[in-house]
């Protein structure tokens, strides 16, 4: 039985080697006495049959049926080609994944408002865009609060950053207590229709959850570094640190004040338009750019009024003013030739998508994929593209923070700023039913009503579980 066994399994890998062989174009190395032994005990030896299994049906001398484009397939590292599952994929060194983290203008089940979430092989991380409930979809891949961080803002319409107060209050109080948030973002026509100035109202907004949240340790949590950068300087460079250039550009977008954005990272770009009219400055900085994303609209105004419910002249007029059609966009591809052209910001609709498709397709023959419904995922490689769906659960918990505790030798906890007693009138806690009522008779929690010290902790690596 052992015999055999080992004779089957020589078959195998020489079915294997042999099939490796005409994809490298060399010659599999087998002993040859082994091949005698499998000939003896009855088994097919001849070269030629191994080459017909290997081989038969292959159109052309490759593994290449149909009119798929080169460089479009699956890296040998992904788990699967079908879909990605958070947590099981380490980014490669050479290698950019792109998360379309929400698809949509208007935010609804399996699309929330647009995000495009991109990282990097060097570890960067970079968010363009936090549309309303995009938010859900950064807590189901898995990505802690504290390290939602560099947002890059294409404009302040509220379907393009509608999350990003939930990153400042809740990234804050689950661990980004060492950092800042950064956001990066255009001026505007006026200091009132900047980014700066949005931000600070937004902070001004959220004074009540800030205070009551000061009872826990935040640390710098609430504060920001805002980058403000002039909108009507095209081609400027915003962010420029460990390899990582992210360049700008006007988009014609109803006023001034929207941006389109392109990130440069170890010889390959990703380009995210925002949302804007097609637009010549898109042609002259997204040149050269690998992976080209624009925004989109399609063009059945009549058909979508009974769909939405937007009347077909306040539909036609939101896109000659605001947005990008299908062929504009087709004809930015045709224009630009990256190696994969997507849409975004589309309503992903059985009726829809094949037109929209169409309508791309009148200009632009290359790779093009939707991006869009949520949780498309592109791996990019300087050789390679690929594009699958993500599987994520429907109900997912948030990660645990990660902290670089390394460098420091351990874990800094900063201090609360305040107790209870400092933000909440006494005869409210003194109205609260005392816990014996409500637990079940023998069991008692030790509640935590207040931080339990006014001073920093340190908690060396030593003493944290690992």
């Amino acid at each position: 039985m052992k015999a055999k066994t080992w004779l089957v399994n020589l078959v195998i890998v020489a079915v294997s080697l042999t099939s490796l062989s005409v994809l490298s174009a060399e010659k599999p190395k087998i002993d040859p006495k082994k091949m005698a032994e499998l000939e003896a005990a009855g088994f097919e030896t001849n070269p030629e049959v191994f080459k017909q299994l290997s081989t038969g049906g292959q159109p052309m001398g490759r593994w290449k049926e149909g009119l798929t484009f080169d460089g479009i397939e699956p890296m040998p590292w992904l788990k699967s080609a079908t879909n990605w599952m958070p947590g099981t994929e380490e980014i490669q060194e050479n290698e950019i994944r792109v998360t379309f983290m929400g698809s949509s203008p208007l935010p609804r089940p399996g699309q929330m408002g647009t995000s495009v979430y991109v990282e990097l092989g060097n570890g960067g991380k970079f968010i363009f865009d936090m549309g309303p409930g995009s938010i859900a979809n950064y807590l189901a891949a898995g990505v802690p609060l504290n390290q939602l961080n560099d947002i890059f803002l294409t404009h302040l319409h509220w379907d393009h950053f509608a999350s990003v107060p939930y990153v400042y209050m809740f990234g804050g109080w689950a661990g980004r207590w060492h950092e800042k948030l950064r956001v990066y973002g255009p001026s505007g026509r006026t200091e009132k229709h900047g980014t700066a100035y949005a931000m600070a109202r937004m902070s001004e907004m959220l004074t009540w959850h800030k205070d009551s949240f000061d009872i826990f340790p935040v640390g710098k949590g609430w504060e920001m570094d805002v980058h403000e950068f002039p909108f009507d300087d095209d081609g400027g460079i915003i962010y420029d640190k460990d390899g990582v250039k992210v360049s700008h550009w006007r988009q014609s977008h109803t006023e001034d004040g929207a941006s389109a954005y392109r990130l440069d990272w170890n010889g390959m770009c990703v380009s995210f338009t925002g949302d804007g009219r097609p637009n010549s400055l898109t042609l002259k900085y997204a040149k050269g750019c690998d992976l080209v994303i624009t925004e989109v609209q399609v063009e059945l105004m009549s058909i979508s009024s009974g769909v939405s419910g937007v009347s077909p002249l306040i539909g036609r007029m939101t896109v000659d003013t605001s947005h990008n059609p299908g062929y504009a966009a087709g004809y930015l591809f045709n224009k630009i030739k990256p190696r994969l052209g997507m849409t975004t910001h589309m309503s992903y609709d059985s009726y829809s998508n094949p037109e929209l498709y169409a309508q791309v397709r009148e200009k632009w023959k290359g790779p093009f994929h939707f991006g869009a419904p949520d949780m498309v995922v592109v791996n990019m490689t300087p050789e390679k593209l690929w594009v699958r769906e993500s599987a994520i659960p429907e109900y997912p918990n948030i990660a645990a923070p990660k902290f670089d505790v390394k460098s420091q030798g351990g874990l800094v906890i900063p201090a609360a700023k305040y107790n209870r007693a400092d933000i909440q009138q006494q005869s409210i806690r003194d109205a609260e039913i005392p816990p014996k009522k409500y637990y079940p008779k023998g069991y008692a929690p030790e509640q935590i009503t207040e931080w339990p010290t006014d001073k920093p902790l340190f908690i060396p690596v030593e003493m944290m579980k690992k």
